[in-house]
This record gives structure tokens, sequence and C-alpha cells, in this order.
């Protein structure tokens, strides 16, 4: 029956259509539980807890910030501190995608973090530089030495622009705060990245330009990266390309005829799940939309508008008598790609001062138990988000199962309780993959890469209804379920 019900919304959305406004009653905070069901913000939770510890949260964004007001919420007498120096961490980063298409603005995405501080919480408006896990402290970049009890490191990550030869960039950035070393040239010259707030707003400018010279008559081609490292939102580089397709529809037949769009990602697949692999394909030989794998951009030549990328292959060597086998060898071939509208999807790694730690690890971050999110040497120290060290989620949906699980394992401990007993991250992983103005594939998954949806609905389909969700719901579900440590 919901299954049905689902579908008939689904195709009256996609007939009729929907206004702004009516869109923002239904998918208001209680539209999205309605639609997402009834678990999606749940009955206020009571304290349940009277444990007490000092509880010291490194990052104050999303993961950080729900962390802190779960804490809140389950602790009767909870200590709670947040290192967090930035004045909008906890900005609405999914957004950023519908800002670089012009759908949102930027002020659609941005969120003042002191507008989400819980009671009971007080912030440090410092970064942590150095730890102490041996004695449980951490200094502070004011030189403030801080104890705790619980560690909990949710600092997200860098995008590391640099790693980029022929940019001239030298420093790495967060998805907020200072970008002006990187937007002096990360917008420029056909450039664009949406992965910072700045650098959406200015993709929608260069991509605005790149559809009018197609509309124009002039021949233009579009380039999509995919780099060689973890990113947050793995499919956020695949979204402004259909975005930037949509775009150039909308203007007419003759503009998309006009302009070659070609993703270069690093890897051999689309998605690293089968069914949605195999969806995405369709949909990119639907729209004539070009991929090539196996090539990480390496240098751009920003004045000249071409873009050089390494081209890798694994193939046979030598035979091993000894092995009985082929010796396997990488290759590597330097491929030039000129462009007029070019979308970098920077390197990224944990910050410096985390991953050189006792707490980070060679791959830069926080190693942690998979499913418990305990790190793997300091018992008193967890990690969720971007920067934890688990082999998928990298985005605000995995957060939302990892918060919990991280502050029932900690409560689990300070009550003396075994944290195995308690329920585990599964390696739940969302991505809303936008693939026109107006559809959206669902795409849920877990550490088995197979689809698990939340629906009774064919989850590699592109859906009117999951559009509305991405638009309209997702952000006041952020708003008022997770920061209120309650979704």
């Amino acid at each position: 029956m919901m299954k049905e019900s689902m579908e008939l919304i689904d195709a009256h959305f996609k007939e009729e259509g929907i206004s702004r406004r009516d869109a923002m009653k239904l998918f208001g905070a209680s539209g999205a539980a309605m639609l997402m069901g009834s678990a999606a913000i749940p009955t206020e939770a009571q304290a349940s807890s009277s444990a007490k510890a000092k509880i010291v949260i490194v990052g104050g964004g999303l993961a950080g910030m729900s962390t802190a007001a779960r804490f809140t919420r389950n602790l009767d007498n909870p200590d709670i501190t947040v290192i967090e120096p930035g004045e909008t961490a906890t900005s609405y980063q999914p957004g950023q995608t519908l800002v670089g298409a012009g759908v949102w603005d930027n002020s659609d995405t941005e969120y003042q973090t002191a507008d989400f501080i819980p009671d009971d919480v007080t912030v440090i408006k410092e970064k942590a530089v150095e730890f102490d896990p041996e004695n449980n402290t951490l200094t502070t970049s004011g030189g403030q030495k801080i104890s705790y009890d619980y560690l909990v490191v949710a600092a997200g990550l860098k995008l590391d622009f640099g790693a980029i030869e022929g940019l001239g960039i030298t420093e790495t950035i967060t998805s907020r705060g200072d970008d002006s070393a990187v937007r002096k040239i990360i917008g420029q010259n056909g450039t664009s990245s949406i992965y910072f707030a700045n650098g959406a707003t200015d993709t929608w400018t260069n991509m605005q330009k790149f559809v009018d010279d197609a509309k124009s008559g002039k021949k233009v081609k579009g380039v999509f990266t995919h780099p060689n490292t973890p990113i947050k939102c793995g499919g956020a580089p695949k979204k402004i390309m259909y975005l930037t397709d949509a775009r150039l529809r909308e203007a007419g037949d003759a503009a998309r005829a006009n302009a070659d769009l070609h993703f270069y990602p690093n890897g051999g697949k689309m998605f690293g799940v089968p069914e949605y692999h195999d969806a995405i394909k369709a949909q990119f030989e639907a729209r004539d939309m070009k991929w090539s794998y196996n090539h990480n951009l390496i240098k751009v030549d920003t004045e000249n508008k071409i873009a050089t990328f390494d081209k890798h292959a694994t193939v046979k060597g030598a035979w091993d008598e000894d092995l009985e086998e082929f010796e396997m060898k990488t290759t590597h071939e330097n491929v030039e790609v000129p462009f007029d509208f070019l979308h970098i999807t920077p390197p990224m790694k944990a910050a410096e001062e985390i991953a050189n730690s006792p707490i980070g690890s060679k791959a830069g971050w926080v190693p942690v138990d998979k499913e418990t999110l305990q790190h793997v040497k300091y018992k008193n120290v967890f990690s969720l988000g971007d920067i934890a060290g688990v082999p998928m989620g990298k985005t605000g949906g995995s957060a939302r199962k990892q918060y919990k699980v991280v502050v029932d394992n900690i409560i689990t401990l300070m009550e003396g309780g075994d944290i195995n007993k308690n329920d585990k991250y599964a390696g739940y992983t969302v991505c809303p993959l936008i693939t026109s103005l107006g559809t959206v594939m669902l795409a849920e998954f877990d550490w088995s890469a197979k689809p698990t949806p939340s629906f009774p609905l064919d989850p590699t389909q592109e859906r009117w209804i999951w559009w509305l969700l991405k638009v309209y719901a997702l952000k006041p579900m952020t708003q008022y379920g997770m920061l209120s440590g309650r979704a």
C-alpha cells in the first residue's frame, strides 16, 4: 500500500509540478517527518543517564554539534565542551550543489554556529592543535590546555587544491571560512568547484557563461573530475555534471548539442554499488554525457584552459616462474584535455595537526573501529563524520547514523557497561544523486555494497518526489532533527 501511494505521489508531482511555497509547506520539519516516516524526527528524548564525565568534542560542524546536542538530551548533568573556531561551521554543505546550479543562493545554506549551540554546552572558539591522548589532554591554538575524560573528534576534512600542479595554491581550506587565496584562482578562467561555499557561487556564474556560449553557437567542452583520495559526498562530482546538462537543455536543443560534457574519475566505476553504477551509466548514455575511467587530475593550465590527467592502468608484466603468475604493473600516461568549463573536485585530507598527532594515522584519518567508532588504540577517543577512518561514510546521512552510536557508546562506558552490546554503525550512507532539475535517484547503501532503500520503491529510478526531498525536506530535517540531537 505504501509503495502504491508513493508511486502515485511521485507521478502526480512529476505531471503537475508544485510551487515553491506549497513545497515549503509540505516539506517543512513536520512534512519531512511524514515523508521519511515517523522516526525521521522522533519524539523528544528524555535525559536517561546520571553518569558524569568531561566530554570534549573537536569540531562544531554538523557531526560535532549534533553529537553535543544528543549528549545534552541524554545526560542529566552534561559537561560538554566543543572546540570550534568557525562562525559558520554548521552550515548546510549538501546545499552547495544546488547553489552551483542556481537553484539556491549561498544564503540558503549558511548557518551561524552560535544559533545551534545546545544549552549547557561550552564552545571554545579556537583550533585544537596538539593532542596528548596518553594524558587525556589537548592544546588549542590559543595555548589553552584542555583535559577530558572522553574525546570526540569530528573535525571534518581539508580541501587540498594545492596538490594540483599549476594552480599555484599553497593553502588547504575548509568548506566555510577564509577561502580568499583559493578563490583568486578557482572561479576564474572557467575553473569551478562546489566544494567550498564561495566556489559554489562562482560555479553558477561560470555555468551561466558556459551555457550562454553554447546557446550562441560556440562549441564548448565541460570537464568534470573526481580525484584519487577519499572525498565527501562521492556523488557530488556527478551531480554538478547532471545539473550542467539540465541547464543546457533548458537553454534549448542547440545549446546542448554544442556542448561536450565529459567526466574523468580516478576510479574504474561510476559507483561502488553495482546497481547504482549500472543506473548511472545508463543515465549518462541517455543524456549523451561521456566518461573516461582511471584519469586523475594532476595539473591545470588556467591561462590556456588545459587540464592534464594521469591516465593509469594495470597491465600484465613478465611471467614469474616461481610464483607461476604474471607480474602486474601500473602504467601512467599524461593526457591533456582542453576545457571551457572545468569543475574540480579537489583532493581531500585530514587536517595536519590531527593526521600527524598520536590520534591520527598514516592515511591521515582518525583510525576507529568501523562499527563502534572507537579509536583503535585510545579507548576513550571516538571519531565520526568526514575525518573518521571508516570505509564509507563521508556524508551528512552517514553522520546522522554515526553520532547516535558515538553518544550511546560513550554513555555506556561512563556507566561501566559493554559497548559491544550496543547497536553498531553498519556503514549506512545516503546520496541523493541529483540527475536533473526535478529528479533525484536516492542511493542508499552500507558496507554490504548493496542498495538499502528506506522505502518500497526501486532505488535505481530517478524520481520527482526525491527532488522535493532534496530541495525542501533535508535541510529542515538537519536543522530541527540532527542539530537538536533528535533525528
